[in-house]
């Protein structure tokens, strides 16, 4: 298929600057690619800008040295690891040596009739012994990296989840903070740790260009004395394997480039997501009780169609024609290839006499010539790697440091303060007015209220009236973008933040379930590892999950979620062992106490109770600590009963502990609140208690007889 790529400059304004945009359209598919004629003024300003940034990082490649010989066990295994590859780089020319002392025998025993055998006995042992070391050196080394990256894995596994684990909410969700953490910490701390890349880099580029220089000067000693014309000859084996992969790793010297590949094509993108809806279970019960299996049929027939073969070409498909001079210089490779075999044979068609020996030096300059252009490979490789090693190194040691958005305060907020929380906590919003980062609208504008000790707030509206958000920013989740927030008369800005939290307990609308057993998150309402069964249970009762708990496989040891990876495997169905007994995997199974996680086996209010248990742990284990109960949305997967129960307990639970409930079903708790919040779009619009409000006859007695002409 011939595809004419269509090329356009764009303009576009970022920050009050224009930037050109190159747009190429292949087929379905658009690449966008940012054009900089600057960059364009040197094909060696990349080599620059990683040069420069190699030495601004040299200090933290000494400090991360010196930390890695500090760990215990760490010194001797990096010693040996050196050592191995040093030696390995030796092996190939040493290997150069041998073969060319055979060419030279062979050249001996053809002039004078006679051969050395005792010596060729001793060459060919050694070819043999360099394959051996070789291979054992390779194992060797593969070892001792191994065992190197295990001990400071082990050792600065916690330096990276401790960088994770102290970002607060506003600072994790900036991407330029996840993308100088190096992503997903799940898959980080599986690599090897960004502390010892680079001087691994480095390691491996010594043995390199130790083994590169090595095959040269043994491969021009093996020359050395032979005639001009075979020294050209072997110039230009030397040639033929190092120009393709100089030419193509040249690249690594210009300018890389911001680009985007996306497709607009309607069809294209219909395609693609009708196999994902055939393809996938979660669609498979709507796509068989709508019998939507003909129309997805016609309708995918009907857009593959019109797209034609441009719907057959993948993405690498592309790539491969933006790349079509990497292509043309490939395809002259063969070319190069066969340029030795003639510069020798002209060099031997001289000299008919010695075209044993001509051939044996091809076969010998050849194989050099492979292992030097592997060599120099590697060493490519590593030079165009070792920036982003430097760079992930160095956020390593910085990510520790990132400052929270959210900062701390300095004043401690405890039962012991004027205030106990034991008796509840004071809350006002004062012009409150709030937008989540990176969003033009307003969550919350010019909200106030105040909240007196120990009384029950319930705040009702329609979805994203900000409800829950009045929440997170009484746990300074966030901080507002204006107007104050004061905790018992002070501004809240002002209290240490581990204070303020562990005076208040809270259950999200989101609520999160831990992939850990259902003990543990329970526990986590009060996370100090103390809590005993006892009190994990009672909490369970509190949350109405006890006898959930109970009916479970393991009880309180299940896992709602596992991310160990489990797997059972056994031959086909019908299979037999050799004596004809079917195999059968139950066995194997119930050996390796293999369970699913039972997560997916529950319902939304049965997640939801366990929940509810792990918000009330935290009173369970600091009765005295907790003054503040928050509940966002605490009944929205229980059924009415389930729900009923659960305001009960919580009613008489409280004490004089301050509430704060955010529910559109309110119909149970608002005629026991002291101060009701209706809110919308617009922000707060009532407040008050549940009689005055009724008597207002405004939006919220609407929405209250509403709700309650449904059970009439």
């Amino acid at each position: 298929m011939t595809m004419a790529p269509q090329t356009t400059a764009l303009e576009i304004s970022i920050d009050d600057t224009i930037r050109i945009v190159k747009h190429t359209k292949y087929g379905v598919w658009d690449f966008f690619e940012e054009d900089d004629p600057s960059e364009h003024a040197t094909m060696f300003s990349e080599f620059r800008v990683k040069a420069r940034a190699m030495m601004n990082s040299a200090p933290y490649v000494w400090r991360a040295l010196r930390e890695v010989l500090s760990i215990p066990g760490c010194k001797g295994l990096v010693f040996l690891y050196t050592g191995s590859n040093l030696v390995k780089s030796l092996v190939p020319a040493v290997s150069i040596w041998f073969q060319g002392q055979l060419i030279r025998l062979m050249e001996t025993a053809i002039e004078t009739g006679h051969i050395d055998t005792d010596y060729l006995y001793f060459l060919c042992a050694g070819r043999v012994a360099c394959s051996v070391a070789s291979d054992l050196l390779s194992h060797l080394s593969h070892r001792f990296r191994e065992s190197l990256n295990l001990h400071i894995q082990r050792t600065f596994a916690l330096r990276t989840f401790s960088a994770y684990a102290r970002l607060d909410v506003p600072t994790f969700e900036r991407p330029d903070v996840t993308q100088r953490l190096g992503g997903s910490i799940a898959g980080r701390m599986h690599r090897s740790p960004p502390i010892w890349t680079p001087i691994d880099t480095m390691i491996g580029l010594f043995g390199t260009f130790t083994q590169a220089g090595s095959q040269l000067a043994v491969l021009f000693n093996a020359l050395r004395g032979r005639g001009d014309s075979a020294k050209a000859a072997a110039a230009v084996a030397l040639a033929a394997e190092l120009m393709p992969l100089a030419v193509l790793r040249s690249g690594m010297f210009s300018s890389r480039k911001a680009s985007a590949v996306t497709s607009h094509d309607p069809d294209y993108i219909k395609v693609q997501g009708w196999k994902h809806i055939v393809g996938h279970k979660t669609y498979r019960k709507e796509l068989v009780a709508g019998n939507l299996a003909p129309f997805a049929i016609e309708e995918y027939r009907a857009a593959t169609e019109r797209l034609g073969d441009a719907g057959d070409v993948s993405w690498n498909e592309v790539q491969t024609k933006r790349r079509g001079a990497w292509r043309t210089i490939f395809s002259t490779k063969h070319l190069f290839t066969n340029l030795p075999q003639i510069a020798f044979t002209l060099h031997a068609a001289r000299d008919p006499r010695h075209m044993a020996e001509a051939l044996a030096s091809l076969h010998l300059v050849q194989t050099s010539a492979q292992a030097l252009s592997s060599s120099i490979g590697r060493a490519f490789h590593a030079a165009n790697t070792i920036g982003g090693s430097l760079s992930a190194l160095r956020d390593a040691y910085e990510g520790g440091d990132i400052e929270n958005i959210v900062p701390d305060g300095t004043v401690a907020f405890s039962p012991s303060s004027d205030l106990p929380t034991s008796s509840g906590v004071h809350i006002e919003f004062r012009n409150v007015s709030f937008k989540y980062p990176g969003t033009d609208n307003y969550a919350l504008k010019d909200v106030s209220f105040t909240l007196l000790q120990g009384q029950l707030c319930v705040i009702v509206g329609a979805n994203g009236a900000g409800k829950s958000t009045i929440l997170k920013l009484i746990l300074r989740l966030y901080d507002p973008n204006e107007g104050t927030i004061l905790l018992d008369g002070f501004d809240i800005r002002t209290f240490k933040l581990s204070d303020v939290r562990r005076a208040m307990t809270v259950l999200f609308q989101d609520y999160s379930h831990f992939p850990l057993s259902v003990r543990d998150n329970i526990a986590l309402g009060y996370p100090d590892g103390a809590s005993t069964d006892e009190q994990v249970r009672e909490a369970a009762a509190l949350g109405g999950a006890a006898e959930l708990i109970e009916s479970l496989p393991r009880g309180y040891n299940a896992y709602l979620r596992s991310h160990v990876p489990s797997m059972i495997s056994a031959p086909g169905s019908g299979s037999r062992s050799l004596s004809g007994k079917p195999f059968d995997s139950k066995a194997v199974a119930k050996a390796a106490n293999i369970a699913s996680s039972v997560g997916r086996d529950l319902s939304g209010g049965q997640m939801q109770r366990l929940a509810i248990a792990r918000t009330f742990m935290r009173s369970v284990r600091a009765e005295s600590q907790v003054g503040l109960l928050l509940f966002d949305e605490p009944s929205a997967s229980l059924d009415p009963i389930a729900e009923h129960e659960l305001f009960t307990r919580l009613r008489e639970f409280r004490g004089q502990k301050t509430m704060v409930f955010s529910s559109h079903r309110f119909g149970k708790l608002t005629r026991h609140a002291d101060l009701i919040l209706y809110m919308n779009a617009s922000g707060l619009v009532e407040s008050g208690g549940h009689d005055v409000l009724l008597e207002r006859d405004a939006d919220y007695a609407r929405l209250w007889k509403m709700q309650a002409e449904a059970f009439l």
